[in-house]
């Protein structure tokens, strides 16, 4: 009896496409084929969620065309911690957005680490906080928080850890100081 033998996963591929919400690619080979009944191959090729906010001729996208990427408010207390420990705490600032749309996928979500996505309601206020190390060092702001937008403009949203909870929002306002209610508190990623 001889098991499938697979070499160790390459390293992560780029994003697929630049300046939208894609995905990157690692792959591994095939050393030794099963024989005799013996375990078969497991998967060769694993896919990630992506997003580069540089384009390949190294401008930076457009704001509009890319989505924020959000996941709740508590897990900004752990990554305070971490940047204070290593020095590399920045000043960061919040927005406000007005949701306008929200997938039905956001609702249904009932594992432990998405139930946060349950408080997002069309209509509702919500204010995502940009701190370090979303902040960009180049231009002083969380992509996707809508800087640069017109008036009224519809920007997108997608929540991390569940591809299938997304949607638009307003910008409301840009906060220098951050006092954002727990309940509808989020951060940039």
């Amino acid at each position: 009896v001889t098991s499938c033998e697979v070499s160790p996963w390459s390293a992560w591929s780029g994003c697929a496409e630049p300046c939208k919400a894609t995905y990157r690619v690692r792959r591994r080979q095939v050393l030794r084929e099963p024989r005799n009944g013996g375990e078969p191959c497991p998967a060769l090729e694993e896919r990630a969620g992506c997003l580069e906010y540089w384009s390949r001729q190294g401008a930076e996208c457009e704001q509009s065309l890319v989505p924020a990427l959000i996941t709740t408010g508590g897990f900004g207390k752990a990554r305070k911690k971490r940047a204070a420990a290593d020095g590399s705490e920045r000043a960061g600032y919040c927005v406000e957005f007005q949701l306008v749309a929200i997938a039905p996928g956001c609702v249904r979500s009932h594992r432990s680490h998405t139930l946060w996505m349950r408080y997002l309601r069309e209509g509702h206020t919500v204010c995502v906080e940009c701190q370090h190390p979303a902040l960009d060092p180049r231009s002083l702001h969380c992509y996707g928080d809508g800087s640069g937008s017109h008036e009224n403009q519809l920007l997108h949203w997608q929540a991390v850890g569940s591809p299938q909870c997304s949607g638009t929002w307003k910008r409301i306002r840009r906060l220098d100081t951050c006092s954002c209610p727990s309940v509808h508190s989020f951060l940039f990623i």
